[in-house]
Order: C-alpha cells, then structure tokens, then sequence
C-alpha cells in the first residue's frame, strides 16, 4: 500500500487575523453612523459627499440614544444638535423600528434647521418630544409641524 503524507494546515483565528467577528451593534451610542432627513443645507451637502455624519455624545444618563432623544453630532466638521426621529435598533412595543438611524438637526434654541422632513416620523414622538419643551426654553414640537407623514 502507498501511503501519502498528509500535511496539516495552520488556520489563524480570528483574533489573531485581525478582525472581529462579534455581532453589530444596533443601538445609538457614540461614533454610530446617521442620516440626516431633513432638507437643511447642511445636511444635504453631508449625506450627498458620502459623509454621514457620527454622534459624539447623547443627552441622556444611560449613553444610549433612543427614538426622541438629544444627540451632538459631528457634520462636516461642525457640532450640532439633532434629534433622534427613527432608529435600528429593537423599539419598546408600539414604537415603529427603522431601516435606519434617522435624525432631525436643530440648532440651539430646538427649532429644526431644515423646513420638511422626508420620512415618516413616528407618532410617539409627539409625547415624548412635548415632554421635553420647556416655556422659556426650547420648543420640540417644532419638529413635529416640519413632518410629512406619520407612523
């Protein structure tokens, strides 16, 4: 009988290679990825040179965004503010989930920098961001007229 010799081959792990093969996170936290979705210059010109831009910090105290939360994101080289109008990740029950991580920016005062958002903006939203006005401070709802649509 011929024997042939078989030689064993060395595979690198996963590890070692480089890379990792842990699962997507899907939730808001910072350095995540957004779309801008509402007609603001500034987001348009963001979105089209294929720049998107990336939160840098969430206002809230557990550091995870959710849909109706404030976030400071990072756009072409400028800080604004923005809402959270749709997000990827699992929502709670009656909370619409998106194929992707929408936001709204507003400036300083809540008012929204564009005058249309371009995708459906969830009902939800309206009590949430009614919460979070203030009298003399800045005014949400303002995102709510600018909506098209609603889910």
């Amino acid at each position: 009988m011929n024997f042939v010799p078989v030689r064993l081959l060395l595979v690198k792990s996963s590890e070692s290679a480089g890379f990792h093969t842990c699962t997507s996170v899907q939730q808001i936290q910072k350095m995540t990825r957004l779309r801008v979705v509402d007609n603001s210059n500034l987001g348009k010109e963001a979105m089209l040179e294929g720049r998107p831009p990336r939160c840098i910090h969430i206002y809230n105290k557990k550091g995870i965004g959710y849909t109706g939360d404030k976030v400071l994101v990072a756009i072409k080289g400028q800080k604004k503010r923005a809402i959270l109008t749709g997000c990827h990740q699992n929502q709670k029950p009656l909370m619409p989930k998106f194929d992707s991580n929408n936001i709204v920016l507003i400036d300083d005062s809540g008012s929204p920098l564009g005058t249309r958002i371009h995708v459906p903006v969830p009902t939800m939203l309206r009590s949430k961001l009614a919460d979070m006005s203030r009298p003399k401070g800045a005014d949400y709802t303002k995102i709510l007229a600018i909506a098209t649509r609603f889910v």
